[in-house]
Formats: structure tokens, C-alpha cells, sequence
């Protein structure tokens, strides 16, 4: 794996329990990159994701993310990859009962931080960097979608990861919302974080062009630039 390479997968398959959903798999993303990953619904979008984070095992073929062997790593060993990666979902999942700062400082505790000054510097580092700096007492229900999803963004880059997964992380956003999220997971690939997007929102890959893997009848290829790509066909 080259230095700047953090997710690599060369001839894997995936399946979802006895059904293959995904044959030969060869792809990588370096350090830095924002990559989409689109596709029908079915298509094996979230599976990839999902192996990515190594929640569905990987059996044949061989994959390479964060520095751990997805092959032959053991259980002890996926709290610590996991580490590395920061997911921003599609529905937010947060606490309804705690604050922005107690959501945060959850998830930090179940990592193993311990220390409250720490704590609290990597919570006012994290709000910051999300323009969420005054929200931190605020409950959830309190929050537009918008910041909502901020919240979900900043508590993926608690542990300063080295890749964003984002699965449709705008699904439930309104437009002008979901361009100032797509902003933000871009100014974080620009930092050196390696950001993963499974999006059906296709107006993004023209207004925020990047790189493009397809899936498509069992396979992911890298596909062509977002003129020529039938989004019709996709939708269905």
C-alpha cells in the first residue's frame, strides 16, 4: 500500500450473510481524496460501507483500511480500527435526553478518554470546527436538521480520524441545508481526511464535482464524469 493510500481492496467480495452483493472489488483511496459512491438502491452502496467499517466480515479477496487487514483482523482489533473512522449517518442517531456536549462527551468516555480537561478541549475543538461553538447546551430537538447534522459530523471527528464514511448524510436535509453539509465533509477531505460519500442526491456530483465510484450489477467501477452518467437509470 502506497504511503498516502488509507483504503485498498483488491478482488473482494462482499456479501451480506449467504447473498453476494459485490464481486471483485478493486479499488483505493488515498489520504485527502473525497470520493462518491453511488449507485441503485440494492446496489451494495451501504455493504461496501459497511465492510469498510468492518461490521460485515470480509471472506475472500483482500482489503487494506486505516492500516488494519479487514482478512485477518481479529475482534479486539475493530474498536480500534473504528477509531479511525468517523460515520455521519443519514437519521443523526443522537441522544435525545442529553445536550450536544453530553452526545460528545458520551461518545468520547465510551472511547476510552478519561481526563475532563481533554475532554472538554477536544469538545470545544470539535464545535468549532462544525460552527456549532454556542450550541452545546442546546438539546436535539432544539436544533434546525441542518445543525443536527453538524452535531453528527462533529462527533465523527472526535477522535480525529483518518476517514469519513457518510452514508446519504444529506437524505433528509432541504437543499440549501444539504450544500452547506457537502461544504463542510469537503473542508474536511481538504484537511488530509479521506471522505466516503453514498449519496442518491446527483445534483451534488455536478455542483460538487469529485471522484465517482459506480455500483452496478455486482460491480464498482470508476465511473465517468457526472455528465455522462444516466442518472435516470440510477433512480430506478
Amino acid at each position: 500500500m502506497a504511503l498516502d493510500t488509507i483504503i485498498e481492496f483488491t478482488g473482494a467480495m462482499i456479501s451480506q450473510k449467504d447473498h453476494l452483493v459485490l464481486s471483485e472489488v478493486t479499488f483505493k483511496v488515498d489520504r485527502g481524496e473525497f470520493v462518491y459512491l453511488i449507485g441503485r438502491v440494492g446496489s451494495g452502496k451501504s455493504s461496501l460501507i459497511k465492510t469498510i467499517n468492518a461490521e460485515i466480515p470480509l471472506q475472500q479477496g483482500a482489503a487494506i483500511v486505516a492500516g488494519y487487514n479487514l482478512t485477518t483482523i481479529k475482534k479486539r482489533q475493530i474498536p480500534y480500527l473504528r477509531r479511525k473512522l468517523g460515520i455521519v449517518f443519514q437519521d443523526f442517531q443522537l441522544l435525545t435526553d442529553r445536550n450536544v456536549y453530553q452526545n460528545l462527551s458520551f461518545v468520547l468516555k465510551a472511547t476510552g478518554w478519561r481526563g475532563k480537561t481533554e475532554i472538554e478541549q477536544r469538545i470545544n475543538d470539535v464545535l468549532e470546527r462544525t460552527d456549532l461553538t454556542r450550541k452545546g447546551y442546546k438539546m436535539p430537538n432544539q436544533l434546525s436538521g441542518g445543525e443536527q447534522q453538524r452535531v453528527v459530523v462533529a462527533r465523527a471527528l472526535l477522535n480525529d480520524p483518518d476517514i469519513i464514511l457518510a452514508d446519504e448524510p444529506t437524505g433528509n436535509l432541504d437543499p440549501e441545508t444539504s450544500a452547506d453539509i457537502m461544504r463542510l465533509l469537503f473542508d474536511i477531505s481538504h484537511n488530509g481526511r479521506a471522505v466516503i460519500m453514498a449519496t442518491h442526491n446527483y445534483t451534488f456530483l455536478k455542483k460538487f464535482p469529485s471522484r465517482i465510484l459506480k455500483c452496478d450489477k455486482g460491480m464498482i467501477n470508476e465511473a465517468a464524469e457526472a455528465e455522462e452518467i444516466d442518472f435516470e437509470n440510477l433512480m430506478v
